[in-house]
């Protein structure tokens, strides 16, 4: 009999940066080395919180630095495989405000471009499906308003799909 090896977890922590101008606002965008666009984040160091880890990361990848934390967005996790090894993966995300405008991508972080965009820009440019939910919920957060339940994301084999919350296990 094979023993079913325990999937490698891993943490990590991002911001949703935005910026206001004027009555507008812009949330910033990074493309990572696989070209797509989404926000900027990475593991979290030894004895790091969550937050620190988001603002370390937003940093390093944009060059945005003097972030104000504003709150936590949403926690979103999923599993994946990477060289054979499948990887369960758990993200805090946290909505900072910043009035920097200009960026540094950090290529020497795999970012290839930095870009502000409107949230409806956003929500079309963006690559992950998880990653426009949390963009739709920090919008959410702007906005004060609450969305529904958020659907949760269940997983398979490096496969991500959405179930509904009429259809989740209690």
């Amino acid at each position: 009999m094979t023993r079913k090896k325990k999937p490698r977890e891993e943490v990590s922590a991002g911001g949703i940066v935005f910026r206001r101008d004027g009555e507008r606002t812009f949330f910033l965008l990074i493309r990572d080395p696989y070209r797509n666009w989404g926000f900027p984040k990475g593991h979290l160091e030894d004895g790091e919180e969550p937050d620190a880890a988001a603002v370390r990361e937003v940093a390093e990848e944009t060059g945005i630095e003097g972030v104000e934390v504003r709150s936590a967005v949403e926690t979103i996790d999923w599993t994946f495989r990477f060289r054979g090894r499948k990887i369960h993966k758990t993200c805090h995300f946290f909505l900072m405000e910043t009035t920097q405008r200009r960026t540094a991508p950090q290529a020497k972080e795999g970012i290839t471009a930095c870009r502000w965009a409107t949230y409806e820009q956003a929500t079309k440019m963006i690559a992950y499906d998880n990653a426009r939910a949390v963009l739709e919920q920090a919008q959410a957060i702007l906005e004060g308003r609450e969305l529904d339940a958020p659907e949760d994301v269940a997983e398979t084999d490096g496969a991500v799909d959405v179930v509904p919350p009429a259809q989740r296990a209690s």
